[in-house]
């Protein structure tokens, strides 16, 4: 009994010491009063819906925080996207978050308080409308009822954009401003006529949408440049094969996704987050495949924001 007593005490210190890493407190301290409850390392990762990607990637990376982290608790939360996840993390109401890039502003400093951690994926515009729609292009939009995103949400920044360089500002699009699991079902039931949303391949609402609906994607290629000159560099023309949803592939607008952090979480729990962010990329992909297109090379593209100490420590020491 001796033993298995002072193996398991070791295994607590051990705990202890890492927790303290982790956390920035004095070693010495904690490890000297290991026999006292200690209080677990809170990692929030603001997400989005529950049936998109962000939500699908943040649950596997907490999933891994916590089994590979003694002594931390990772959990996600469950928001509008981008634009909240920033507001949450900046203000300390989660450490981590998913956003856009052109969320963001395009000054560097704009975003006290917020950092990056990687480049992750990126992200694919979807106009999507049912099969016997008349809404073949975004032209055909004026005049119809268009879920645009919920307000704080990337799509909504991205989508009102597009429609805005696409002349139909104003009143010219009913635009309803609903997040993607009641956009989906706004379609269904015929109370919008088209929907966006932005997000990695394959959208789960969408995919099930599709399955039992007739759907369209509308192609979004040409307002890529437009966007470019209007607004952001960080657009970029990209595909949507047919296999993704069994609709005819058309080609769309896209934009890169970060996981950000707030500033002063410390470095070393962050270079670990990068670490197992990377490395369990398999694990994350099985999650969403949007997570398997990650690499450490892309990964430090974050512009305008600079990568945490930590995160860009992991960089140079693996050399991507």
């Amino acid at each position: 009994m001796n033993g298995v007593r002072s193996t398991s005490g070791r295994r607590r210190a051990a705990c202890l010491v890492l927790l303290a890493l982790l956390a920035g407190t004095a070693l010495p301290a904690v490890v000297g009063c290991r026999d006292e409850p200690v209080d677990p390392v809170r990692i929030r990762i603001a997400t989005g819906s529950p049936t998109a990607v962000y939500h699908a990637f943040g649950e596997s990376l907490a999933t891994i925080l916590n089994r590979e982290l003694p002594g931390v608790q990772a959990s996600v939360v469950v928001t509008a996207a981008s634009e909240e996840n920033i507001r949450l993390v900046a203000a300390g109401s989660a450490e981590l978050g998913f956003t856009q890039a052109d969320v963001l502003s395009r000054t560097p400093g704009a975003h006290p308080g917020l950092v990056a951690v990687a480049r992750v994926y990126d992200d694919l515009l979807h106009l999507v409308t049912t099969a016997e729609s008349p809404v073949r292009t975004v032209a055909d939009l004026r005049g119809r009822r268009v879920s645009v995103g919920a307000p704080g949400s990337g799509t909504g920044i991205t989508a009102s954009r597009l429609l805005d360089v696409a002349g139909l500002d104003g009143s010219m699009v009913r635009r309803e401003r609903l997040g993607l699991d009641d956009s989906v079902a706004a379609l269904r039931d015929g109370r919008v006529d088209a929907f966006f949303f932005s997000g990695g391949l394959p959208v789960r609402a969408i995919e099930q949408l599709a399955s039992t609906t007739g759907i369209r994607l509308v192609d979004l290629g040409e307002w890529t440049e437009p966007l470019r000159r209007s607004h952001r560099e960080v657009y970029a023309s990209r595909d949507i094969p047919s296999s993704a949803y069994g609709a005819e592939s058309v080609t769309t607008v896209a934009n890169p996704n970060y996981l950000v952090v707030r500033a002063n979480v410390p470095e070393s729990l962050v270079r670990e987050v990068t670490r197992l962010l990377m490395e369990r990329r398999e694990e994350l992909a099985t999650a969403h495949p949007a997570a398997g297109r990650m690499s450490a090379r892309s990964a430090i593209a974050t512009a305008p924001l600079p990568l945490h100490p930590g995160a860009a420590a992991w960089y140079r020491a693996s050399k991507p």
